[in-house]
Formats: C-alpha cells, structure tokens, sequence
C-alpha cells in the first residue's frame, strides 16, 4: 500500500510517547515494503517564527486554511490509498481532513488520547478525573483553563474541538483507539461506534531483555503531576521511613516537576534523578529493572512504557484504572495499585521487590504477553487490517490485490465533501 502519514511532532524539549508511535509505525511499514510518506509540522519550528506569526498561531489551531491547501495538493500528486492521521495540534489543525476529501483519499486517525471529547485531551482537572466537556460544549474547560492553567490558551481547543467535531466523525473511515478503555470512553461520548476500533500500539523488539533480578525500580517518562510523580514521591518517602526496600528508585524523564524531583532527590542514596535518557539508555534502564512503575492519577489512554517493560521481561507497577487494566494483569504480569492512593503503591513496590521467585515469573508472563499482543508482527496486521477497512468503506481499490485508483472515487468524494470547508 501506499500511506500518507500525517503528524504535528511534539517539542523536543520532553519525551513523547506519540512521537515515539509514529516514527515506529513508519519504520515498521516500511520494512513490510509499503511505501509511506510523511507531511508533518514541529512544534520546535515555533520559536524560530516572527512575534506576528507566533501570535497568529492560537488563531490557526481550529482551522488552518494553508495546510489544507497544500495537503491537499500533496495528495492529488502522490495519489495514497489511505491517510493516517495522527496529532495536528497546533501547526495542522482538523483542516487535513477536508484535504484527505479535497483529493479523494480515505482516512484513518488514531486517537492517542481524549482530545475528541476533552479540550487538553487528558480528562483531568486539578488533580482528579474529570469529564465534564465529554458529550457537551467544552465550555467547562475553558472556565476552568484547563489546558497550561490559562482560559485563553484553552479557548482555541474548545473552539475546534466544537466546530470540528462533526467533520471528524464523518470524515475519518477508521478511528484507532489505543486501548478498549479509551473507545468505550468515546462510544460514550457519542462518538459512531462503528468507525472506532481498538488497535494497540505495538513496540519493536528490544535487543536487551532482563537477564537477572533487576538492580532498581524505574520510573520513565514525563515528570507531571497527571504521571502520578508526586503521588511516587510520597509513596517513596514512606518506604524509606520503613526502611526502603533494598534497590534504589530511578527516575528518567523531564517535565513541569523537574525542579521539585531533582529537589527531593537530593543527597539521598535510595533516589537517583538522572534527567532524560536517550533510547539505548532508556532500553538499557528497563532491561535493568526489578519493575517498571507508573502510578499516573489519570486514566491513560495507553500505556507504552509499561508495554516496553513488557518486552524485555520485566513486571510493571500501575495504577488500577484506564489502559493499565487492560495491560496489566494484576498478579500475572505485574501489579495494579489503587489510583491515587500513596499507601496501596508503596505496598506494591514492597511486594514486587520482596518476592524475587514471584518478580521473575510476572517477568516471563509479562514477555509472553508482549508477543501474542504487542509486538511488530500483531502491529503491522493491524495496521493493515484497519488500512484496508478504511479503503473498502470508501469504495476505493484493495492495494492487496494489485487494484489501481479510479477517478470515479475521487469525484465522489468531493461531492460528498461538498468541495469546501
């Protein structure tokens, strides 16, 4: 098949799990002898911008005329079978779906997390879940500023999120959700039940797997308060008034609480805070832990480190609701803690360190569990399943069988469209 894949690559400065999806899922197409182009915009682009072109930005979020325009004339040229849509805040806007029509290709998008039915696409506010916009007009997290703590940086989400919200449910053939959690979420909020299926994120075989009983337990992502790091610290802090549990906590990653980390971490010999970690050394971080912990206060839509861990044998440690239910079976592959609770947590790193004969066969359960679901193999056929799903509701050719385009597709695409916004 030939795939347009559609990104707006997250800054830099912090890890991104949807980055991190996108490059892999390319690569593995790739690989597979599919022919994939990418039209993407960088966030990091942003700073080198005139003042006059930053501050017209916000105003581009729910629509921006230019990258439809040029998506569209991108795809008349290249003629894709299918379109994968990934994020498009802030740089692309909903505008990618009128271009995918404009020019007569189908798309799929994947849903990395809630921005179909919450504004900063978390479901959480001030420390707790929260789902007031959900099957209603945002106007709550614009009240309550929920996206940067500011109702102006919130008022361009809300306002695409209900201008587009039809264009998307009708545009997209395909809507990936990475988790069953996250689609029974959206099939709830009203989003057509039929066009979203659970597709997993698949993570690439890591060249090193844990070969011992591990020499610390990791925490690898964003240093947040929705990650649950504050909830960590707390938990962490009454294992050592205890008397620790013999390894020392690592925590790789960067973020808003960095400072506050590196802060605690301070002087102690049970914490290090190491900063961000390039791939090899975060591969090397997870192949060398007891288990991998994400406690995160909200309910994420999936889950990759603890995927990861997977993949090289290793239990995870997680909160007790969202994806993580579904990735980890409590016991089996790893532990689940009570969502929010500092005192279920510490009890679960307590046991998932005290019990070395029990941590190895949670380690070998969680590798099986990484072959039969994650891994690149049951990645690229679902990938191409929904590909192909996505073709067939337009009407269009199956690439699989040596069909060609036709420019009856086309046309009636954009008679459907309407041919403009």
């Amino acid at each position: 098949m030939h795939v347009m894949v559609v990104h707006n690559r997250y800054a830099s400065a912090q890890p991104s799990g949807e980055n991190k999806v996108v490059d892999q899922e390319v690569a593995l197409l790739r690989e597979a002898g599919h022919r994939v182009g990418v039209f993407e915009r960088r966030s990091d682009d942003i700073a080198a911008r005139s003042l006059p072109a930053k501050a017209a930005i916000p105003l581009l979020v729910p629509w921006n005329p230019a990258v439809r325009a040029r998506l569209a004339e991108r795809l008349r040229a290249e003629q894709p079978d299918v379109v994968h849509v990934h994020n498009v805040f802030p740089l692309l806007s909903p505008a990618v779906i009128a271009a995918c029509a404009d020019a007569g290709v189908p798309a799929v998008a994947t849903l990395h997390n809630y921005t179909q039915v919450c504004p900063p696409g978390t479901l959480h506010r001030d420390g707790s879940p929260c789902t007031a916009c959900v099957g209603r007009a945002p106007l709550p997290a614009v009240r309550h500023g929920c996206y940067r703590s500011s109702r102006l940086a919130t008022v361009p989400l809300a306002v695409s999120l209900s201008v587009n919200r039809r264009r998307w449910w009708s545009g997209v053939e395909r809507f990936f959700c990475i988790s069953a959690a996250q689609r029974e979420v959206l099939v709830g909020a009203g989003m057509p039940a039929g066009r979203l299926v659970v597709k997993h994120n698949f993570v690439p075989e890591t060249p090193v797997r844990r070969t011992g009983p591990g020499e610390h337990l990791l925490y690898l992502g964003r240093l947040a308060e929705v990650k649950g790091v504050r909830l960590l610290m707390a938990a962490w802090d009454e294992l050592a008034a205890a008397g620790g549990v013999g390894v020392p906590l690592v925590i790789a990653g960067s973020g808003p609480l960095e400072a506050e980390v590196a802060a605690w971490a301070a002087g102690r010999d049970d914490v290090r805070h190491v900063g961000l970690y390039d791939r090899v050394r975060c591969r090397e971080a997870v192949a060398g832990a007891v288990a991998v912990v994400a406690p995160s206060t909200w309910k994420e839509a999936f889950g990759l480190v603890v995927v990861e861990a997977m993949a090289a044998g290793v239990p995870a440690v997680a909160a007790g609701h969202g994806a993580f239910t579904e990735l980890v079976e409590d016991g089996v592959t790893g532990l689940l803690h009570r969502p929010d609770d500092a005192a279920s947590l510490a009890a679960a790193l307590r046991r998932v360190t005290a019990d070395g004969d029990g941590n190895r066969e949670m380690g070998r359960a969680a590798r099986l569990r990484y072959e039969r679901g994650f891994s690149p193999k049951v990645g690229l056929a679902r990938l191409e399943e929904g590909y192909r799903a996505a073709i067939a509701g337009r009407g269009g050719p199956d690439p699989s069988r040596g069909d060609t385009h036709t420019g009856s597709r086309r046309g009636d695409l954009r008679e459907r469209d309407g041919g403009s916004r």
